[in-house]
């Protein structure tokens, strides 16, 4: 069976009835907007009707990083993941990955099959230009400095990208986010750069241009709101959706249209937002960079909101406000965070074009003015350029109005739904230790898109340095063996059995068997912290075996206990993982090894288990082993230690960490 068939196979096993008939009537609803039976005459703007900004420009703003940043967008050059300063053309070629030169055709959208690199190449590379974040970058730099060449470089790359993608054909009409997220970098920039009345749109052919922009974002909240991710792919995916629709409503309320589009989204804004997140704060999606991702679509209708004069519901706001508490939880003293789960690097805005940004620590700055909130101040530790554009002038003095002298960090230590704890002690000192375990669910819905085989694992930091990591994710649509080692259970800090995945892939993003994992003991005092928990991953097997593991943290001492208990019948290849930072320094010593991070070290001791061998793999490709990815489409050689011993009937492990 080939590649894509069996994927449209396992996907149609993880498809409910309502689903089904959703697909299939969509399937008609597409095929009429194919051979143009379903279009509809886009009304003329009513453009007396006036939209209040919801970014502004702080004095406190340096020009100088937005304008080299912008200079470089008007060349046609712009970092895309692993490429840096990559050549888009004059004017940019839309359609083309610029990774491997494809040049995708223009096609039906919705029924051009982007998983398919030989059509469109790598489609992340594709896409992410699409998103349109640095049409944003070029309008601040108009609006920092007036100077016309900023003005006339996002006109041009916009009027060829009306040229390049005509509506609904082409890779950039089939994908519903993609086409949210770019109304939601429009709406800014249209803003930043004056709105109906900017000096961009004077004259006759500025009157063109504006009413070509118009027209295109009308096509795109209507394609949006038809094409909603309603199903299994109500994830990240629909709420970029709707913040893409609710941008379009109040940025641009010139037709009676946009006041349905408002309707919707929010509605289903504020009910996504609740499924989507648990009450503890947690993404259901189990994935760290899918928080802070879904952090900006949520926060930026809210903001959006008020500057009209109206707001979001209590509990929409709590729920944001506890999506914050979980980062700043997890968030080590170096400012940290696990790359749990999928990653692949996605940014719904930017607003500072500056590497140096940290996207956790910008929004914990900005939820610590909208909030309040002096403990995601500390954590923040300093206000970032993204909050200013967001907040507006007085960020900095509502910022500093903060009192960040008596708050009690981490802000919260346990996550029952979200299935995290956080072991520790000496919180935001040099001597800090801080362990998250992880005990949650595979992923959200169905196919669990972006979870990983990852139950029972924790990641370790001692003194904000990170010692034992989640290695990252690396690859999506392309380079299968990768993705499915970095979603895999060897690519975690904790058990395999058998040499198999807790899990059973489905696919790129699909998983047709799920672990449930369970914590079945937390509690934490002022010399000890202890964690229980358990997974059912390998009860399938022939000789069912239940993993569970204990991990204690002796506060005195500095010691960490990680008993790993196999109950079992039969004989079974046990494997325990460690993945070490990529600037660890690894020295075997008998009975365990040392990892050093310059001047700091922790020892760990291997479990006592005849016949047991341990390696040391490093940037191994057979087995692949011994990476770490940072970014998307990056990975460095890191040292995975891989512990193993052939085991019989029930076993208890022990390895113990000293700090």
């Amino acid at each position: 069976m080939s590649g894509g068939l069996a994927w449209k196979v396992n996907r149609l096993r993880c498809m409910g009835p309502a689903e089904i008939g959703h697909r299939l009537a969509r399937s008609l609803a597409m095929r009429a907007e194919r051979w143009g039976l379903a279009s509809e005459s886009i009304p003329a703007p009513d453009l007396a009707q006036r939209a209040r900004p919801w970014i502004a420009l702080d004095p406190a703003v340096d020009p100088a990083p937005y304008v080299q940043a912008a200079e470089r967008i008007a060349a046609g050059r712009l970092d895309v993941f692993a490429l840096e300063d990559a050549y888009l053309g004059r004017p940019p070629r839309w359609n083309r990955d610029p990774k491997t030169g494809i040049e995708a055709a223009l096609e039906f959208g919705k029924e051009l099959d982007y998983r398919d690199p030989s059509r469109v190449g790598d489609i992340k590379y594709l896409w992410e230009p699409n998103r349109h974040l640095q049409l944003v970058t070029l309008a601040q730099a108009y609006r920092l400095t007036g100077e016309a060449k900023h003005g006339v470089a996002l006109r041009t790359q916009l009027e060829s990208w009306f040229d390049a993608c005509p509506w609904r054909f082409g890779p950039n009409w089939s994908s519903s986010l993609e086409c949210g997220l770019r109304l939601v970098n429009w709406a800014l920039a249209w803003q930043l750069v004056g709105g109906v009345d900017s000096t961009l749109f004077a004259g006759p052919d500025g009157d063109r241009f504006r009413a070509r922009w118009l027209e295109s974002v009308y096509q795109h909240a209507q394609f949006v709101c038809g094409h909603l991710s309603l199903h299994s792919s109500a994830n990240n995916h629909l709420i970029g959706e709707l913040a893409g629709v609710h941008a379009a409503a109040l940025a641009w309320p010139h037709w009676p249209r946009s006041r349905q589009w408002l309707e919707l989204s929010r509605a289903l804004l504020e009910r996504e937002a609740l499924l989507q997140n648990a009450p503890d704060g947690v993404n259901r999606e189990q994935a760290v960079s899918y928080q802070q991702f879904e952090l900006d679509l949520l926060l930026l209708p809210m903001l959006a909101a008020r500057a009209q004069g109206e707001d979001f519901s209590a509990a929409y706001q709590a729920r944001i406000e506890a999506m914050l508490e979980y980062v700043a939880s997890i968030m080590d003293a170096g400012g940290h965070v696990p790359m749990f789960g999928d990653a692949d690097d996605g940014c719904a805005v930017r607003l500072d074009p500056r590497d140096s940004l940290c996207r956790f620590r910008s929004l914990l700055a900005t939820g610590a003015i909208v909030f309040g909130r002096g403990d995601f101040k500390a954590k923040a530790g300093a206000l970032d350029d993204k909050t200013r554009w967001l907040v507006g002038p007085g960020a900095d003095r509502a910022f500093e109005a903060l009192d960040a002298s008596r708050v009690v960090l981490p802000v919260r230590r346990a996550f029952p739904e979200g299935g995290y704890y956080i072991l520790g002690c000496d919180y935001e000192t040099p001597r800090e230790i801080r362990l998250v375990a992880d005990a949650g669910p595979l992923g959200y819905r169905e196919i669990a898109a972006h979870g990983h085989a990852d139950a029972l694992s924790f990641t370790l930091c001692v003194g904000g340095d990170e010692f034992l990591v989640d290695p990252g994710t690396y690859a999506y649509h392309t380079e299968g063996e990768w993705r499915a080692y970095f979603r895999g259970t060897s690519a975690h800090n904790t058990v395999r059995v058998d040499g198999m995945d807790q899990s059973q892939s489905g696919g790129n993003f699909m998983w047709l068997r799920k672990a449930r994992a369970c914590c079945e003991r937390w509690s934490s005092s002022g010399v000890r912290d202890t964690f229980e928990g358990w997974h059912d991953g390998y009860r399938g097997l022939a000789d069912p075996v239940t993993h569970r593991r204990r991990i204690v943290l002796d506060k005195v001492a500095r010691t960490i206990a990680i008993d790993d208990g196999l109950e079992m019948a039969g004989t079974h290849d046990v494997e325990i993982f460690f993945h070490c930072h990529e600037e660890c320094t690894v020295r075997p010593f008998e009975g365990g090894v040392e990892l050093a991070r310059g001047d700091r070290a922790i020892r760990l001791c291997w479990p006592d288990a005849d016949g047991a061998q341990v390696r040391l793999l490093e940037g191994s490709l057979d087995p692949i082993a011994g990476w770490v990815s940072r970014r998307f489409d990056r990975k460095h050689p890191a040292v995975t230690l891989a512990w193993k011993a052939r085991l019989t009937a029930n076993h208890l492990l022990r390895t113990t960490i000293t700090c």
